[in-house]
């Protein structure tokens, strides 16, 4: 692999276990690897950058998406629904995704995560219509043209509306089908060698749309095999009056009795635990993906995010899908948690500096991975940069560890770089021509929309 050298930092936030923001230093990038980090590294490389106005930062990790619904966003018929109405409106159009439409909304999507500093996309899956053809597949295809670190999920239903689920009966399948699928997906498409630019989650939708018995089998299924758990949980107050009135608990406690809770499971939301659990899912080390964006737009909640860092829960950032959030920026959803948490919590809500932590160290512990998530020699080579002499950010200089959560970034990162290869440059895609996926992406999208 090329080597890259990016020279003479202006600033480092390395996200480490020191915390340490270094100044001045160097950066080096082989095999993939951050190979050496400090100042004047007696080194060359083929590709060297001047970094003297830039703010070099982890690149950040996304733990929950859907990118199937970036081709249904900003939908006027569902704007004002929440979640089960909104998800009722919804499976009408998922019901008609293929391989086209899913290749496509996951370049438009994970291309634009990394425009804002992502470098690394889990995305959640669970629709797959019959005969839609290899969905996921699909998904690590375009992650591949991008440049992309992807996790992607076999994620799954088994309830219908015939049995008192929200999805129409065309998207869902049999606990002996998803198991079949699920495995063949694992051995198909999981890597789970260090440095891995692909790696599988098995996850079940929610509590609401998948059986008991799915649950179960797909906890015993991924420790077989040794992947991670994730499915939604504690979105909203529908869903727990949903597992108080079939199971007779709230819901964690159901997810606990089916073997879903640990260090290799995680959950999207987590907005309405109450304090036993919270204290529960730090001693099982079950960890929470928070998506601030989409819990405000469809008016879920706030999760305590606060409480749940002072007692060790692991907790990781996300955009959550493209049609309850509308965009897919990571970046965006840093400051948005910083200003959430302000609000709700005050004195007690986390630094900007802590947010960002969230979303680099916090998400790559969700995943299970020690090789990203921090700028530190050893790690893969994903970061980004920022130029410090941008317009918006004159005046903000005097701590790039807290700025990209409290000012805020508008517009994309100067430079995105994922396993030490360049795949943003001067805040565009070099990976893709992005007039041309975006003209097949409207293309792809006016088609799937006007299906019946």
């Amino acid at each position: 692999m090329a080597s890259l050298l990016i020279r003479n930092l202006h600033t480092a936030v390395t996200c480490d276990d020191g915390d340490r923001v270094l100044q001045q230093v160097d950066l080096l990038c082989r095999d993939g690897v951050i190979a050496a980090l400090g100042p004047n590294l007696a080194c060359e490389a083929d590709t060297v950058l001047d970094g003297s106005h830039y703010w070099c930062y982890p690149g950040l990790i996304n733990t929950h998406h859907h990118l199937y619904q970036v081709f249904s966003r900003n939908l006027p018929q569902v704007q004002n629904l929440e979640l089960f109405d909104w998800l009722t409106a919804l499976y009408e159009i998922w019901k008609n995704l293929d391989e086209q439409v899913v290749r496509c909304s996951a370049l438009t999507g994970m291309g634009e995560l990394l425009k804002h500093g992502c470098t690394t996309c889990f995305d959640h899956h669970y629709v797959f219509p019959a005969g839609a053809g290899d969905l996921i597949g699909a998904q690590l295809s375009a992650a591949e043209e991008l440049g992309i670190r992807m996790v992607s999920s076999r994620g799954s239903m088994d309830l219908s509306r015939k049995d008192g689920g929200l999805p129409p009966d065309s998207v869902v399948q049999t606990v002996d089908e998803i198991m079949a699928d699920s495995a063949r997906i694992i051995e198909t498409y999981h890597d789970p060698r260090p440095g891995s630019m692909r790696q599988i989650v098995l996850a079940p939708c929610s509590p609401f749309s998948v059986s008991g018995e799915l649950l179960r089998q797909s906890a015993i299924l991924a420790r077989q095999y040794g992947v991670r758990l994730h499915t939604h949980l504690c979105e909203t107050k529908d869903e727990e009056h949903y597992t108080l009135a079939h199971f007779g608990v709230r819901p964690l406690e159901y997810m606990a009795s089916l073997g879903w809770t640990g260090s290799d499971v995680w959950y999207a939301h987590g907005i309405h635990f109450n304090d036993e659990e919270l204290r529960e899912l730090s001693r099982t080390g079950t960890g929470v993906a928070h998506c601030p964006i989409s819990n405000m737009k469809l008016a879920s909640g706030v999760a305590r995010v606060p409480e749940m860092l002072s007692l060790g829960v692991p907790v990781g950032l996300a955009v959550d899908g493209s049609a309850s959030n509308d965009g897919s920026s990571l970046m965006e959803e840093l400051r948005v948690a910083y200003l959430l948490h302000r609000l709700t919590s005050s004195e007690k809500a986390p630094s900007g500096y802590q947010v960002l932590k969230l979303a680099t160290r916090g998400s790559a512990r969700l995943l299970g991975r020690e090789d990203i998530g921090a700028l530190e020699v050893g790690r893969r080579a994903d970061f980004f940069l920022v130029d410090a002499r941008r317009l918006e950010l004159a005046g903000a200089g005097e701590s790039p560890a807290d700025v990209l959560a409290t000012v805020g970034l508008r517009g994309p990162v100067d430079y995105t770089v994922v396993e030490g290869r360049m795949v943003v440059r001067e805040g565009h895609l070099t990976t893709v021509d992005e007039i041309a996926v975006s003209e097949e992406a409207n293309r792809v999208c006016r088609d799937y929309l006007s299906r019946p």
